[in-house]
């Protein structure tokens, strides 16, 4: 059996879930208090609570959602600053469809395209360059919206814009980064985390050196795990025979996928055409050196240096826990809107509106997930 099938094979995940509980069984006790461990991805959270492994560990080991689901983290001023976009006249927002719910201060992207604002919903940034080609009497403003994984692909569509000497295309930039988030979750010591499961699409990219600062600074596990319940389950297992052997180290479970160095070409591009800056993250506020900003090479295809808007600011929504929920303080259920007034169809804080939402998980899936 290769590998591909290994990671999709039923009877050897129900034996690895039996290993894993009793594991977290012995871990528990020691503890005296079930295991607490942190699934930093969005699409661990989805892949976690669609599998039912909450459940199936429940009162021995739980799994806490945390800051990575990059819609979620985008903080009002950007969302604030979206809109703004959005209603100037001749300019048409190109977005990834999540972004579009994502409810403002007083609105949101999908109000405004009602609205008859150009809001046009893409699948990559290559769809945002073709469609300011195809209509060089409008601005295209694509919504960089991402960590690690995303941004190498908005760097080489301004390259691909240049390449074509359009002047009617730019980038607004949240881009992020992970392992500076998680730094600030484990100083900021809201949640005791026992292990982290490292997401395995950002460490493709960053390497799963660039989270060994978890274990070295801070004592506490974390691996770097794929996307199948096989995967999840070793990375849980990895984990709790650290905290066994009171261990703490950084390891790679995705080695097909993930280098210890990562990917240096998707580095390079990124170190070319974004600099490192102090970003705003929800839950967070401002995290040093968190943000990739567009370098002054660049500047021209920077939409927050073209138009240059102020906007308000604005908190988040009055009674939304989102911000508690990406630092681990809580989970969905915890949140008395969670399934009353925020829901799908009428969501308050984008962790209901995004695909990698905890809140959307729980809700699609069942709060023992």
């Amino acid at each position: 059996m290769n590998v591909l099938n290994k990671l999709h094979d039923p009877a050897l995940g129900r034996k690895m879930v039996g290993r894993v509980r009793e594991l977290a069984a012995r871990a528990a006790e020691r503890l005296g208090r079930p295991v607490l461990l942190m699934e930093v991805c969005g699409t661990h959270t989805m892949a976690v609570s669609r599998t039912g492994l909450r459940g199936v560990l429940a009162g021995l080991l739980e799994l806490r959602s945390g800051p990575g689901c990059p819609v979620c983290v985008t903080a009002a001023r950007d969302i604030e600053y979206m809109i703004a976009l959005a209603r100037i006249p001749g300019v048409t927002v190109a977005t990834f469809g999540d972004m579009v719910r994502v409810p403002g201060g007083q609105s949101s992207l999908e109000r405004e395209r009602a609205r008859g604002a150009g809001v046009s919903i893409i699948y990559s940034p290559a769809d945002a360059v073709e469609l300011a080609r195809q209509n060089p009497d409008r601005e295209v403003v694509f919504l960089g919206v991402g960590f690690e994984t995303t941004a190498p692909l908005a760097a080489l569509s301004i390259s691909h814009a240049a390449e074509l000497g359009l002047g009617n295309f730019s980038v607004y930039s949240v881009h992020k980064s992970v392992p500076p988030v998680l730094r600030a979750l484990l100083e900021l010591g809201d949640v005791r985390v026992d292990g982290f499961l490292l997401p395995g699409h950002v460490s493709a990219v960053t390497g799963s050196r660039a989270f060994a600062f978890i274990g070295e600074e801070f004592g506490i596990p974390a691996v770097v795990a794929g996307f199948t319940p096989v995967d999840i389950l070793d990375a849980i297992h990895m984990l709790l025979e650290q905290v066994l052997a009171q261990n703490a180290r950084t390891y790679n479970a995705y080695r097909w996928v993930v280098r210890d160095e990562g990917n240096p070409e998707a580095q390079q591009v990124m170190e070319k055409y974004f600099y490192p800056g102090d970003a705003y993250w929800r839950g967070f506020g401002l995290i040093p050196g968190s943000g990739l900003f567009l370098s002054d090479t660049f500047a021209r295809f920077d939409a927050g240096r073209k138009f240059a808007l102020k906007v308000p600011a604005v908190a988040d929504p009055a009674g939304c826990r989102c911000g508690d929920l990406l630092r681990g303080i809580i989970t969905p259920a915890d949140c008395a809107m969670f399934g009353r007034r925020c829901t799908p169809a009428g969501p308050v804080g984008p962790c209901m509106v995004s695909s990698e939402g905890a809140c959307a998980a729980y809700y699609h899936y069942g709060a023992t997930c």
